[in-house]
């Protein structure tokens, strides 16, 4: 899984890995969700966004062995919390009981990049990155922190993911 903050490689970093290593990328579902909608997202369309997470989950790791996911549960449980002050319940559960191999945490030492997606740039991404460290911390999965630029931030993610396979 490769989480983060916002604008910190998480797209380039899984299209790159799955790339690298010949296997399959699920892209992040929450920011193609919320482009297409033509009014703000609420509550439901988070959990709708949690769910589809779990839907893919189930569906290609059942049909391979490897699969690079482009932002999980974790972004979408502090998502909850920060924007409506809670999550649902299930998706604690979910977090705690799902088998992930591995989580690669990307650093917020690339330059913020404003899109009308994007809604935590500035100081809040230093935040963020350490509670979905600290939610990472919380599983029994090993992590990696991504950092650098360019291929050097890819040859990190390469490095801590060979290390695991």
């Amino acid at each position: 899984m490769v989480t983060g903050p916002e604008s910190t490689g998480k797209t380039n970093i899984a299209f790159h890995l799955s790339d690298k290593f010949d296997c399959v990328w699920v892209p992040e579902y929450a920011r193609s969700y919320v482009e297409k909608l033509k009014r703000p997202y609420l509550y439901e369309d988070i959990e709708y966004i949690a769910k589809k997470q779990l839907k893919d989950y189930l569906y290609f790791t059942r049909r391979n062995k490897l699969v690079i996911f482009d932002t999980w549960l974790i972004i979408t449980k502090i998502w909850f919390d920060k924007v409506f002050g809670k999550h649902p319940p299930w998706l604690e559960e979910k977090l705690k009981n799902l088998k992930i191999d591995l989580f690669l945490l990307c650093a917020p030492d690339l330059e913020w990049i404003p899109d009308p997606v994007r809604e935590n740039g500035g100081e809040i991404r230093n935040e963020l990155f350490h509670i979905y460290e600290n939610e990472i911390k919380k599983l029994p999965v090993p992590y990696g922190i991504v950092k650098g630029e360019g291929e050097e931030r890819y040859r990190a993610a390469e490095e801590i993911v060979k290390f695991y396979l």
